[in-house]
């Protein structure tokens, strides 16, 4: 039987989105914890450190003015079990913009720095790369927990059942087997199992921890490669997004993946973000290691 999950994923995304503020303990830096959440493995997944870095920013910031950019650097692993303390830096504070440092510790070193700005709202010109026609319907795709629900694994049922997005590829996923194109392309239709909280700034940092889900798959496809290659090491380098357009990530959004290069065992993956009425929200683009201990790909070279 499958396993259910032990509370509602979406509000874990909402708790881990909700920091506490460490009074006192401020020094050049205002001071912010998150208290850890149940993970599959033993390293905090990427998206959500990076999604509470930008919670912490946030805090800082004038509610009216909102993050259009971050652009940041995973320097360590983190650990799952232990709490995260997030300091942030008021860097600036113009009449249009501000910008923020944050800095994310453990055991008193950082494992990721940040920078993000933001902006109030204003007036300009206005144009975007259209948005893919011709794709399936996420209602006519299969969720996660229809692939994995069915495996008795630890790691198969916390995709399947514990994260707060309803994942569903277009193309074949890359979870145990790599059956589709071999073109370096990935999309998948995206959004929360349930409601979010209206706040606007709780949607963007929830975006930022979803894009962080599937954009190396760009890089893994031609090569033959699934996330359970024996002996593969992948980890992202760093990360930078855009936010274009107002998002809620309780809607489904499409988001298109391609991978322009992968060289020296790192591969760049850009992606862009659509609501469903065609609006491109936001731009992702991300450096990942991928290792592969038989030199890259089941053949020894991709697939195109």
């Amino acid at each position: 039987m499958s396993a259910e999950p032990l509370q509602d994923p979406t509000a874990t995304l909402v708790s881990l989105l909700d920091l506490d503020s460490a009074a006192g303990a401020q020094t050049d830096e205002e001071i912010f914890v998150a208290t850890p959440v149940r993970q599959p493995g033993k390293r905090v997944f990427g998206g959500q450190v990076l999604a509470q870095a930008l919670i912490a920013a946030i805090r800082t910031v004038e509610s009216h003015r909102f993050v259009h950019s971050m652009h940041a650097y995973f320097l360590r692993a983190g650990a799952a079990d232990l709490p995260i303390t997030f300091g942030v830096q008021r860097l600036r504070d113009g009449r249009s913009f501000s910008a923020r440092r944050v800095h994310a510790y453990q055991g008193g070193v950082p494992i990721l720095s940040m920078i993000a700005s933001f902006q109030q709202p204003d007036d300009g010109v206005t144009h975007q790369e259209p948005m893919p026609t011709g794709l399936p319907d996420p209602e006519s795709l299969p969720s996660t927990a229809d692939l994995l629900g069915g495996f008795d694994h630890p790691v198969a049922k916390a995709w399947a059942y514990d994260r707060p997005f309803d994942i569903r590829h277009i193309e074949s996923p890359l979870y145990v087997q790599n059956n589709g194109s071999r073109e370096p392309v990935n999309a998948v239709w995206m959004k929360t199992f349930g409601p979010m909280p209206g706040n606007s700034g709780t949607h963007q940092a929830a975006l930022a921890y979803a894009s962080d889900y599937t954009l190396l798959e760009s890089i893994l496809r031609p090569h033959g490669l699934t996330w359970i290659h024996p002996g593969m090491s992948v980890a992202s380098l760093d990360h930078a997004m855009w936010w274009h357009r107002p998002v809620r990530v309780d809607d489904w959004l499409l988001y298109v993946q391609h991978s322009p290069s992968a060289s020296g065992a790192r591969g760049l993956a850009l992606g862009k973000i659509y609501n469903r009425a065609g609006e491109l929200v936001a731009t992702v683009a991300q450096e990942g290691m991928v290792r592969v201990p038989d030199g890259g790909t089941e053949t020894g070279q991709a697939g195109h």
